[in-house]
């Protein structure tokens, strides 16, 4: 019995040092790296960046009003399409009393003079008709009394106007009507029935009846850093694309880059304009939040790799070659790279789209440790 036992101890020792030979033989043996096997393909390289902000129209046009009164109606809504000198709201004018009163006196000093002035001119007429009087004479009195014809007419206008806002003569263009200036769309009526408004003068700009923009004449402003400012120049083509339009791309024009930047969060920002072509089958609003994709170079038809498969040496990129697929063996070659994107870069010189080209290592995936059933 002893003898088994102690056979039995030898035998599990002797597998316990082979196994342990073998186990730290399997450590000291270097492991075979996998790579990604890339391919040398034919493409474009753009070289760009994207700037944020919103596209406006061109133009905002404010319509005030040209006296000062009360809201008697509004005729117009935001999103409605106007023409220049269409109404878009009315005005109740609230005149002013001392105004009022002289308006009103004077209608009462001119109807007097009048009535006077048509007694003289009757009288005159029959003793002119009758050879009583001279012709001078007659003609005096005729001029007196279309004087104070005029006049009560005057007057008579000035107190309408002083009460009403509007004339006989002024009827069909009075200052009571806003109306607006340009052919448009209107953005927004900030008034309603019944606000007071002021009329835009020396001292103050007047309320805003509404907003009136042309919408087939968009601007996208935004902005870029100080870092890629210098890259762009004025007449230089984008591509826009509108959150709120998708798989919608408008083409642009840059315009504008301002002279002088603004400290935004630490950074220094110089504002951008570019026109929009909008087509006619697209409705654009006003202050869409916007992207501007700007190229700054492009090359197309170009041999292109994945960056990530260079390697740097001081000055020179080198990239290594496929030799054998079993085993993984490679070459190293020294290539000329150019444009880059980011991603994919240009080869000018040392690969052809037949090479396959040493690409990121695969890294062996670790078992994930099982999940015990809960009971």
């Amino acid at each position: 019995m002893k003898k088994i036992l102690k056979f039995t101890l030898l035998i599990i020792g002797a597998v316990l040092v082979i196994w342990t030979f073998w186990f730290l033989y399997q450590k000291s043996r270097p492991k075979v790296k996998k790579y990604v096997i890339e391919n040398v393909s034919m493409g474009s390289i753009d070289k760009k960046t994207v700037a944020t902000g919103k596209v406006d129209p061109r133009n905002e046009i404010l319509i005030k009003p040209q006296m000062s009164g009360i809201i008697a109606a509004v005729y117009k809504e935001a999103g409605d399409i106007v023409k220049a000198g269409d109404v878009i709201a009315k005005i109740k004018v609230i005149p002013d009393m001392v105004s009022l009163n002289g308006a009103e006196s004077r209608v009462s000093r001119a109807q007097i003079s009048y009535d006077q002035s048509k007694k003289n001119y009757d009288r005159d007429g029959k003793l002119y008709a009758d050879k009583v009087i001279s012709k001078e004479e007659f003609e005096k009195t005729q001029l007196q009394f279309y004087n104070d014809k005029e006049e009560l007419r005057t007057a008579k206008d000035n107190l309408s106007l002083t009460r009403d806002g509007i004339s006989t003569n002024s009827a069909a263009i009075s200052n009571t009507l806003v109306r607006s200036t340009i052919n448009g769309t209107i953005l927004d009526v900030p008034v309603k029935v019944g606000n007071s408004v002021i009329q835009s003068n020396n001292f103050n700009d007047g309320t805003t009846i509404a907003t009136v923009a042309n919408m087939s004449d968009m601007l996208f402003v935004g902005k870029l850093d100080e870092t890629e400012v210098g890259k762009i120049k004025v007449g230089m083509p984008m591509d826009i694309t509108i959150g709120a339009l998708q798989d919608q791309k408008l083409l642009a024009k840059l315009e504008y880059v301002s002279p002088k930047g603004k400290e935004e969060n630490g950074a220094i920002m110089f504002e951008m304009k570019a026109a929009v072509k909008v087509p006619k089958d697209v409705f654009i609003r006003a202050g869409y939040s916007a992207n501007a994709e700007i190229v700054f170079s492009k090359s197309e038809n170009v041999i292109t790799i994945p960056e990530s498969c260079i390697e740097f040496g001081g000055d020179t990129a080198y990239v290594y070659l496929l030799k054998t697929k079993e085993p993984q063996t490679f070459t190293k070659k020294r290539i000329q790279i150019g444009l880059s994107d980011g991603v994919r870069i240009e080869v000018k010189s040392g690969l052809s789209v037949k090479n396959k080209i040493r690409g990121t290592e695969i890294m062996e995936k670790k078992p994930e440790p099982k999940k015990e059933d809960k009971k």
